[in-house]
């Protein structure tokens, strides 16, 4: 009587297994982006790989460096067209959006499958409930190869969310808290396990923001249940077969936490730890010189609407840049249809080609020496943006939103609540 995870793994390998057991099994899909995928290429032929095993069940994807911003850059990402031209397998080019949110928009990332990606925030992908972890780019370039990668079985902690989350208070609110609470390396190589009436009651998206961040604890994982949200979500969209897989009533966990999210307010991610996690109340009026919105954590369309709401007929306050990258092409165009991308342009605002560049500090938005940050991303650690000298806080989209109108860290509730 199994974990989630044990149970997905279970039934790959075809056999009951349990946590701390060693396991080879095949893999359903497999990613790597520009920052990895040069390296899998690199090893994939040093293993004298000749054929990707599933080339539709691999997919490489220009967007940490788009558009590219130097020729070495360009070099790298013609090497990575023609390696997928050759193999036959799935390219995302510039433009067309940030990994972890076209692998699920384009019906990749499903129910009780097994993922692997180059990237350590594939665990996005656990709140469609699969398997989804990072992998370096070694494993990988075997995985390509076999079709196959190993594992040692995590032990798994559950989280229990209960209550509603209070107006002015989101998903990120949560993660954020979930890394304050658990650390920063609390859950190394365990599988989080994450359920409770509040998460049941958020979208698929927002809880996306959630087991994107579930790496930030360390976790191997972050799995949620596959009900009727999230098979309503990939139905419409899946590219292959799927069936969800929950946890079993007798279940061992390593342990359980659960916490009340009826009162948890706004919550801030001081520099240089995404575990140094706040109430926003202890930061208000921190000056800002940059605010970044976009992101695989918060850059997809129920962010961008949120954003918008909290600016209104705002303008972005003086001597303050706000940037936003919308995370895929779809998503820029649903927020073109809808009009926000018209108001966060007249707002004020840069907005720039679906991509990771700001969040990474690759290109489109690199503070100078000493400027401060407020960004809706996953990280905050010294550098993260591309200067270690630059300070970089993390926030919720509607935190981040009002807090560019008004040129510091502002508390949302103050329009939204």
């Amino acid at each position: 009587m199994g974990t989630m995870a044990e149970n997905i793994i279970s039934n790959h390998v075809g056999k009951e297994v349990r946590a701390n057991d060693i396991v080879v099994c095949p893999v359903d899909f497999m990613m790597s982006q520009d920052g990895t995928t040069p390296l899998t290429i690199r090893a994939f032929k040093e293993m004298n790989g000749k054929k990707v095993a599933r080339p539709d069940r691999y997919a490489v994807v220009i967007d940490h460096n788009a558009p590219s911003p130097m020729e070495s850059v360009s070099n790298l990402h013609k090497e990575m067209r023609t390696f997928s031209q050759e193999q036959g397998s799935i390219l995302f080019d510039v433009g067309e959006g940030v990994c972890h949110v076209l692998v699920p928009e384009q019906g990749y990332a499903l129910p009780g499958s097994i993922i692997i990606g180059a990237d350590s925030h594939t665990t996005t992908y656990g709140a469609l409930n699969a398997f989804a972890t990072g992998v370096g780019s070694t494993d990988m370039a075997a995985a390509l190869i076999s079709g196959r990668t190993w594992f040692k079985v995590p032990q798994t902690i559950k989280l229990e969310y209960s209550g509603k989350l209070p107006k002015g208070s989101y998903s990120k609110d949560i993660a954020l808290r979930m890394c304050g609470r658990l650390t920063a390396n609390g859950a190394t190589y365990k599988a989080l396990e994450i359920e409770g009436d509040a998460i049941s009651s958020l979208s698929v998206e927002a809880r996306m923001t959630i087991s994107n961040m579930a790496v930030e604890t360390g976790a191997k994982v972050g799995l949620m249940t596959a009900d009727k949200k999230v098979i309503d979500y990939v139905s419409g969209r899946a590219k292959y077969g799927f069936k969800g897989v929950g946890a079993d009533a007798e279940a061992k966990y390593e342990q359980v936490l659960k916490e009340d999210v009826s009162r948890l307010g706004p919550q801030i991610a001081c520099p240089p730890d995404v575990d140094n996690v706040v109430p926003i109340e202890k930061v208000l009026g921190q000056h800002l010189d940059q605010v970044f919105i976009g992101t695989c954590t918060n850059g997809r369309i129920e962010d961008l609407k949120v954003v918008a709401n909290v600016i209104g007929e705002r303008k972005v306050a003086k001597g303050l840049r706000l940037i936003v990258s919308p995370a895929s092409r779809e998503v820029m165009e649903a927020a073109m249809d809808c009009g926000i991308i018209q108001k966060l342009v007249k707002a004020g605002a840069a907005v720039t080609t679906p991509c990771c560049g700001p969040c990474v500090g690759t290109c489109n938005g690199i503070p100078s020496d000493g400027e401060v940050v407020l960004s809706t991303a996953n990280r905050n650690f010294k550098g993260r943006m591309g200067n270690t000298k630059a300070l970089v806080y993390l926030s919720s989209p509607a935190t981040a939103a009002y807090s560019a109108v008004k040129g510091c860290i502002s508390d949302p509730r103050e329009v939204l609540a």
